[in-house]
């Protein structure tokens, strides 16, 4: 059996597995909460494990299928010609495909630096840069593909328009108010190599598959704990903090809850597969849409130890410059999701 043949058998016997498991874990999550445990239905402790085992593989196994069917497409993206075109364009066009690489590429906040700064170097202006800094982190397939399983796509497309829209808003202010005297000048120093052209790399299907399922392995390695982390947390809101308290703090009617959100969510730091699970459960007990998608912005975009590692970089004017611009983007994002949903 040729490889190409042979790593299509491979996919078409994966997905059929992949299918069966998602239809069983909804009724495998009850028995083993109310039959193995025979905890009662209803119970805090009940409801909270329930939450949890449903929860844990239904996430599992829609990241491992769509980060697979997304690492298999990007496969046929060549970077390096998406970063020649948005650095020969300028501001408006370039922020707008910078903020759209961002959305499509798998970074936390932290590992968005190394590229913000080759960008920089590269000679791509700074604004533009920054709509990739902004949007990375907010919007990646795991955070979409995240929403889409708990939320709908709906949900999952507003909140993609919302972060694309803050990384090119957010990027043409920074690039307006002309900062470059505040980046650190040993980033300027270092010039990117110019004309340089990597060879063209052909793949085979069975080469593509098998990057699509060593970059599926990576990611999920990667956000495994957060996911756990993440689920456990949801799952004691689920089943332990009233709904009247939630909802009080985190109301629509509560017209301070989206930027104190923004605030308490600042120094946290967690990737969206972590703070996703933790917003369905937000949401069950009462928080608004907006505001609960504020506080998951807010840890994921403007994350503490993101701003530790710019500092390397970037002057605090500026650092405070972009923390100022992406929080008012988030909180009027918050409003906005709350008076239209």
């Amino acid at each position: 059996m040729k490889p190409d043949v042979r790593a299509w058998v491979g996919v078409g016997v994966a997905a059929a597995l992949w299918l069966l498991a998602y239809n069983v874990i909804e009724p495998l999550a009850g028995w083993l909460a109310y039959g193995l445990l025979a905890l009662a239905q209803g119970s805090h402790l009940g409801e909270s494990l329930a939450f949890f085992f449903y929860d844990v593989p239904k996430l599992f196994l829609l990241l491992g299928g769509m980060i697979f069917v997304i690492s298999l497409l990007q496969s046929f993206i060549d970077t390096q010609k998406v970063r020649r075109i948005v650095e020969k364009r300028g501001e408006g066009l370039g922020n707008l495909m910078a903020a759209m690489f961002g959305a499509i590429t798998p970074f936390c906040s932290c590992s968005s630096v190394p590229l913000f700064i080759g960008f920089v170097q590269a000679g791509i202006p700074l604004g533009v840069t920054f709509s990739f800094l902004i949007t990375s982190p907010l919007m990646n397939e795991v955070a979409f593909v995240l929403l889409i399983g708990l939320f709908g796509w709906k949900i999952a497309g507003l909140y993609l328009l919302s972060g694309v829209t803050i990384g090119l808003v957010g990027g043409l202010v920074l690039g307006r108010l002309k900062l470059e005297r505040y980046v650190e000048g040993f980033v300027y120093d270092v010039q990117a190599r110019a004309g340089v052209e990597l060879p063209e790399e052909r793949l085979t299907w069975a080469e593509r598959i098998n990057r699509a399922w060593e970059s599926t392995q990576e990611i999920i390695g990667k956000v495994f704990w957060f996911v756990i982390v993440g689920i456990g947390v949801g799952a004691f809101i689920h089943g332990y903090v009233p709904q009247d308290a939630l909802t009080g703090m985190m109301g629509k009617d509560a017209w301070w809850s989206v930027p104190v959100s923004v605030l308490v969510g600042i120094p946290l730091y967690s990737n969206a597969a972590g703070v996703v699970p933790i917003i369905r459960a937000l949401l069950e007990k009462g928080a608004s849409l907006g505001t609960a998608l504020a506080f998951m912005m807010s840890v994921v975009g403007l994350s503490l130890p993101e701003v530790i590692i710019l500092r390397r970089v970037l002057k605090p004017q500026l650092i405070a410059a972009f923390i100022a611009v992406v929080a008012f983007g988030i909180v009027f994002t918050g409003y906005l999701f709350n008076l239209v949903m």
